[in-house]
């Protein structure tokens, strides 16, 4: 047994995250961690790393006691984690960002050797065939799956250390398919040469197909752990949530248009063209693509953030808003795809973050009504089964799925005309996703139009009624969702095939 960890407990501010819990950790084996979001994950993650030492824990490395007191003493340990929120420093290099907390290469014991140190980070991104990113570049003009390929590099440089636990927390949530795969070849080569993996992920496809054995968490308690082989998706399912989950898209019939959300017309902006489509009242268009073929430009586009285009274009019967305030005034409500860096006001309560676009409808003469302001939130929150103490807590406290729950709700609170959602599920529980599923087809079911924008092929295929397909910025296809598969979907995307395009 490489680790192993007994009576696990830990609090904060009185409240029980972690009860109990126990672990145990192979070499040569990927052990998936999960749970539904505020389960215990992350903070099982934050003890491991030393930055939370827990109240009570019984720790043994190779059958040695283990103390993890700091982040140094999991590094001695030999662990190497990726966290879910990418943490960068984006004006130092991609070769500094890989060595951040490593001692940096030499020459004669005094100046950094800068030529053998691009050289070895380029070697780790090679492992991922990242031969597109410089190590000399900052990391800061990085695309957001980059950004998490490169710290998923860092992990196999050393250091001062040879790393023999890898934890991965969402490691896939902004890679592409292809990316994914790769990773998933590094992951099995590490599990080949010894190394123990403990991966998390709200992926159950993957995690299946990876993991030796799981263990889940609910409430802070260990409710189950497996082999893999001997349990199954509804087994997992259960034990995450306490209840049976069907994890399907709600289906619907077709929507019946009554009339038009947006409208564009050989429309191009920025490094977007050929933009041609409408949105129909209640209707649900996909957007897919590669990593960074254009989907979130296109979103911002319609949320007035796109610069100046040329062609014709309409959101709500005007013209396109001219800024993102203008957007929100006219019915536009945005789900952004960072939540923590474009979505939040982490250091302010859930009520501050539900209510802050709808401010102007909430007040009288300029002044707060703060018990609708509450109501409104309280509603919400019911109705999207967030998970909190109390609506006055900072959203920084919530687990990240709720997070996510907080911006939707921003974003749901009058129903609007437009919503645009920017890979709404990432990072997001079977239980939460549910929740943010029917409250999707809620709102189309109200005439809402929506636009998705989703690298969860499945989910495009299961919501939408269309999908528009983009590469390298331009459109490509326009495809209904009928009989289509994420095979399908995928080669379509990569153009290796022809679909019925409108």
């Amino acid at each position: 047994m490489l680790l192993s960890i007994r009576g696990l407990d830990k609090s904060f501010g009185g409240t029980p995250a972690l009860s109990d819990v126990a672990l145990d950790l192979r070499a040569g084996e990927v052990h998936a961690l999960m749970g539904e979001n505020g389960a215990g994950k992350s903070t099982l993650i934050r003890v491991l790393a030393g930055v939370s030492p827990a109240d009570r824990m019984d720790a043994r490395l190779d059958g040695a006691p283990l103390v993890l007191g700091s982040p140094a003493d999991a590094a001695r340990a030999g662990f190497r984690f990726v966290h879910q929120e990418l943490n960068i420093v984006p004006t130092l290099s991609v070769a500094e960002n890989i060595f951040l907390g490593r001692s940096l290469p030499r020459r004669l014991g005094a100046a950094v050797d800068w030529r053998r140190l691009n050289r070895m980070a380029g070697d780790a991104l090679g492992r991922f065939g990242l031969s597109h990113i410089d190590p000399r570049q900052k990391a800061g003009r990085l695309g957001t799956g980059d950004r998490m390929l490169m710290r998923l590099a860092s992990m196999l440089v050393s250091g001062d250390t040879e790393p023999r636990l890898f934890v991965m927390d969402e490691p896939t949530a902004a890679l592409t398919h292809a990316e994914s795969e790769r990773l998933f070849a590094v992951i099995r080569d590490l599990r080949a040469r010894g190394a123990a993996i403990l991966y998390v992920s709200h992926r159950l496809d993957e995690v299946m197909a990876l993991a030796d054995r799981v263990t889940v968490l609910r409430d802070g308690r260990r409710v189950l752990t497996a082999a893999m082989a001997e349990t199954g998706r509804a087994g997992i399912i259960r034990a995450m949530t306490g209840r049976d989950v069907t994890e399907a898209h709600p289906r619907r019939a077709a929507p019946a248009r009554a009339g038009t959300v947006c409208r564009l017309e050989d429309v191009s902006a920025g490094r977007l063209s050929g933009l041609s489509f409408e949105l129909g009242t209640g209707e649900i268009l996909g957007v897919a693509g590669l990593e960074n073929a254009g989907q979130s430009d296109l979103l911002h586009l319609l949320l007035g953030d796109g610069g100046r285009i040329s062609g014709r274009a309409e959101v709500a019967d005007a013209a396109l808003p001219r800024s993102p305030s203008q957007a929100w005034g006219r019915g536009v409500a945005f789900v952004p795809r960072e939540r923590r860096r474009e979505g939040l006001m982490l250091g302010r309560s859930i009520v501050a973050n539900t209510v802050l676009p709808h401010l102007g409808r909430l007040s009288v003469l300029g002044l707060a009504r703060k018990r609708l302001e509450t109501d409104e939130s309280r509603r919400l929150a019911q109705a999207l089964r967030l998970r909190h103490r109390t609506l006055a807590q900072p959203v920084r406290e919530l687990s990240g799925g709720n997070q996510q729950k907080v911006v939707l709700a921003r974003a749901t609170l009058d129903a609007p005309k437009l919503l645009l959602l920017d890979e709404p599920t990432r990072g997001v529980d079977v239980g939460a996703r549910e929740d943010i599923y029917a409250t999707i087809r809620s709102l189309a079911a109200q005439g809402t139009g929506i636009l998705l924008a989703s690298t969860d092929l499945p989910e495009l295929i299961g919501l939408s009624d269309r999908i528009l397909i983009l590469r390298d910025g331009r459109q490509v296809g326009l495809v209904a969702t009928q009989g289509l598969d994420p095979e399908g979907l995928l080669s379509l995307i990569y153009g290796e095939a022809r679909g019925a395009h409108e």
